[in-house]
């Protein structure tokens, strides 16, 4: 149909979280490490216009929530051409109140925080040095 397939949009969330993770200076082999899963316990997606193969995507990614036990995601995948692609980080710097780029698919996703025996963990105690770069990006410190 020459339209990237629904499903990847899904795989589109998870590299904008784990690159948003990676900003802080951690990776999720660092949290796996450290004892920490973070699971998907709820999925939500809007499909407004259709990607097409070839097209430059971009995932604007931020969290809309967080406690010691769970953090949730929103996204909005979007099209930008060259121009929008160049500008992209003065627009985030300035707080644009619009992003770039033509709407292409939004939602979030909501996890929680579990030991690797899969029981809730508190994140403020298994890793606080995380919990405290989180909390500060939600709150818009840089610490």
């Amino acid at each position: 149909m020459g339209v990237v397939y629904h499903a990847n949009y899904l795989n589109w969330f998870e590299i904008g979280r784990t690159a948003m993770i990676r900003e802080l200076g951690y990776s999720y082999r660092d949290m796996e490490e450290e004892g920490l899963l973070l699971p998907v316990v709820d999925l939500d997606v809007r499909y407004r216009k259709p990607a097409k193969y070839d097209d430059v995507v971009t995932v604007f990614t931020r969290m809309s929530s967080f406690s010691p036990l769970r953090i949730n995601y929103e996204y909005e995948v979007r099209n930008l051409n060259e121009a929008e692609l160049a500008q992209v980080q003065s627009l985030l710097e300035e707080g644009a109140a619009q992003l770039p780029g033509e709407l292409l698919a939004s939602g979030a996703t909501r996890h929680v925080w579990l030991n690797q025996e899969w029981k809730a963990a508190r994140l403020d105690k298994s890793s606080p040095k995380l919990y405290d770069a989180l909390r500060n990006t939600l709150l818009g410190r840089k610490e």
